[in-house]
This record gives C-alpha cells, structure tokens and sequence, in this order.
C-alpha cells in the first residue's frame, strides 16, 4: 500500500504480521539509537541482529529503514488526545495541552530531538510523518471547531484551518521555535479562551 504523497511504501507480504514482533523489532531499533548509535548509521541488519529475528521478518514489515523509523518516531510520539465530545471549550485544551506536554518530551529527550531533526532533514519522510501522524491530529481539530460552529459558540464566517492555526500555533511556537519560552500548566486553557474570545459571534 502506497501512503499518498509521502512515497513511502509499507508492502504486505507473506503469513501475518505478528504485533509482538513488530514491537520487539522496533524497541531494538530504539535500543540502538539510546546507547548512541546515529540515524544514519542504522541498518535493518543491524537491528534485525539486536531484536534476535532475521532480517528477512524485518523486510517483511518495513520496505526499508525509512519505513522502520517512521514506525519508531511513532513510538516515541505521545498519543494524540482523546476528545470526549462534551464541551467545544474542553476538547480544545486537551488537544492543545496534548501540544503542551509534546513539547515538554521534545525538550527532555535527545532521542526525540535527534528523530525530529531526522525527519525535518528528509521531506519525504517528513512528508509521511506529516500525512500519517500530523494530519490526523489536525482533522480531530478542525472536528471540534465544526462542532462548535453549529453549535454557535464560534462564527461561522471563520476559515476552520486558519482558525485552527490560530489555536496551535503559539503552542507549536513556543514548542518547537523558542524553546527557551517556558510551557507552564495553564497555557492551554489560556491560549484557547483567548481565541475563543475573538471567534465568539458578535452581538
């Protein structure tokens, strides 16, 4: 199956995948990559030696290393947040506090650090990551401020992605841009009541 735009290829091949050895594959790789060893110098021999399979069950589930890393960058992500629903106010800070604590991980781990400049330096597996991990973030955004457009608490003249990028983006600033600003608790809530404010229909 070829993931649209990234140019990426995850191939199916042969009798089942097995989730344990995918795990176990994959916590070699992240092994490997704790005790020093460099992106670029990652081979699906190597991590096929340390996860104890042959390299043959590696190839049977990733292609290729780019397909293994976005699997392992996986990993390490935080799993994005789970909306309930009930409140347009409360899903957009969880989502946003979701943001928060990324980037209080991104700034505790040099592995983390490390995979990001990775995949910042290859636009195609940026592009893969982007269209797998970041899109699908996104979209649960866009989903609440819809929900909170027909319930009028936010105007319905408003661009719903211009919008959301009005809420992310002085989390992801501060995140990833000047990561000497502090992300203390409480950010979310007022990042998104501020906007909130100015989305409000007038009258």
């Amino acid at each position: 199956m070829r993931e649209e735009g990234a140019g990426v290829v995850r191939a199916v091949r042969g009798r089942p995948r097995s989730a344990a050895a995918d795990r176990a594959i994959i916590a070699a790789a992240l092994r490997l990559l704790e005790r020093g060893a460099g992106v670029g110098a990652l081979s699906m021999e190597g991590i096929a030696r340390e996860a104890g399979v042959g390299k043959a069950t590696v190839y049977r589930r990733w292609p290729g290393r780019d397909e293994l890393l976005l699997d392992v960058m996986r990993a390490l992500d935080e799993p994005p947040a789970e909306v309930r629903g009930d409140c347009v106010r409360e899903d957009l800070v969880e989502i946003l506090e979701g943001l928060r604590r990324k980037g209080l991980a991104k700034r505790d781990s040099a592995l983390l650090r490390t995979m990001m400049s990775h995949f910042h330096s290859r636009p195609r597996l940026w592009q893969a990551y982007h269209d797998t991990v970041i899109r699908a973030r996104r979209e649960t955004l866009h989903a609440v401020l819809r929900r909170g457009v027909a319930e009028g608490g936010i105007r319905a003249d408003l661009d719903v992605e211009l919008l959301g990028e009005l809420f992310t983006g002085p989390m992801l600033s501060r995140a990833l841009l000047h990561e000497w600003r502090e992300l203390p608790e409480g950010l979310a809530e007022q990042i998104v009541d501020g906007v909130l404010d100015g989305a409000r229909p007038r009258g």
